[in-house]
């Protein structure tokens, strides 16, 4: 009897070489080893974006931007790209005392539309993290606009000297998202006397240098008190989202109002839309809320300012941004002290026009709707 050698043999059959592609490659002594995933690019390490600004005046529609100060950073803080520019704005620019920046820097200095471009490339597809939404990103869109319009009239006139070579100056920013650390810090409860940056930073618990002016700060470069600004808002966003709900917008949500100011399309609309009933007064207790009443929503309360605009239209009253003597009442959470209001608190107090906090609002709000299902 023959023995077989079956040690030969593998349980699952014979282990196949290698393929025609494969026998290819190692005769023509190509690498077949499998090829390594590419590095993240620095947009995906550093998937946050952080932006100060100094601007002419607080209107995006009449003013320019002075200059934008900006650093990419990953979820622990770290920092992986910088940004920081002075615009030439083509006129007086204001005192020095107010930005920092000589004269002659200005004049030195490029057009917003010689650095769009670096700048679209430094905040497309990450967080923008912003303090004010309405008033950065509302400079940011105006100018890129304003130099994308200039843009568009040089290659018209171009296209009528025979094809001379267009301008291409890029786009407005596209971010995943815009948070507002501002609106953020009211979210989680934050009593706001001073919303300037520094301020609420360190509220917060952010260690960020004084907000006052002095001998010392004015002796530092633009540059650096621009950078300082910036990273304190790093430390800012950071504290607010360990802390609890940011408040973030797409830039789908946005519109300019009539100042520039890019605020939600619910606000801009509200704000436009007529009046659909007469002016019955102030409200009281008594009165409740009735249709036609104009109501003003400060920017200081708690709430999502959206709601209450929505809950103002489904009530068929007036929602408005312009205070007056002819205002039923001021939505606002500061109602305090009368020498410690600010702002539209401070000017309903002055003439008469009562306060209701957000809370207060929303209640007086439910017992309308519950009369009128009766």
């Amino acid at each position: 009897m023959v023995n077989k050698d079956t040690s030969s043999r593998s349980a699952t059959g014979p282990v196949p070489g290698p393929g025609p592609a494969a026998r290819s490659a190692q005769k023509s002594g190509q690498d077949t080893s499998p090829a390594t995933p590419p590095e993240p690019s620095l947009t995906e390490q550093f998937p946050f974006a952080a932006f100060t600004a100094q601007t002419t005046n607080i209107h995006p529609s009449s003013g320019r931007l002075v200059t934008l100060d900006g650093v990419a950073f990953d979820e622990s803080g770290v920092v992986g790209e910088e940004f920081h520019a002075v615009f030439n704005v083509g006129g007086d620019p204001g005192p020095m005392h107010t930005h920092g920046v000589r004269r002659n820097d200005f004049e030195r200095a490029a057009k917003f539309s010689r650095h769009l471009k670096k700048l679209d490339k430094f905040i497309d597809n990450r967080t923008l993290v912003v303090h004010d939404a309405p008033l950065v990103w509302g400079f940011i869109v105006s100018e890129a606009r304003r130099a994308m319009n200039a843009a568009a009239r040089a290659n018209r006139s171009r296209n009528r000297r025979q094809g001379r070579r267009r301008q291409r100056v890029g786009h407005v920013p596209r971010p995943e998202a815009i948070v507002d650390t501002l609106v953020s810090a009211r979210k989680q409860g934050a009593v706001l006397i001073d919303e300037r940056l520094e301020a609420v930073a360190a509220l917060s618990g952010v260690a960020v240098p004084p907000a006052e002016a002095s001998v010392e700060r004015a002796a530092m470069r633009e540059e650096d008190t621009s950078r300082e600004r910036t990273l304190a808002l790093v430390g800012l966003y950071l504290a607010l989202a360990e802390a609890g709900p940011l408040a973030t917008r797409t830039t789908d949500d946005l519109s300019p109002d009539r100042f520039g100011l890019q605020r939600s399309q619910l606000r801009v609309d509200a704000e436009k839309a007529p009046a659909l009933h007469g002016n019955p007064g102030q409200f009281t207790g008594k009165s409740g809320l009735r249709p036609g009443m104009e109501v003003v929503v400060s920017d200081d309360i708690r709430a999502d300012h959206d709601d209450l605009i929505q809950a103002i239209l489904d009530l068929e009253m007036t929602y408005t941004e312009k205070l007056t003597r002819e205002t039923s009442l001021v939505v606002t959470n500061a109602t305090g002290d009368p020498d410690s209001l600010r702002g539209k608190a401070m000017h309903a107090q002055r003439k008469g026009i009562p306060l209701l906090t957000d809370e207060q609002f929303l209640d007086a709000v439910n017992e309308a709707r519950e009369s009128r299902g009766a």
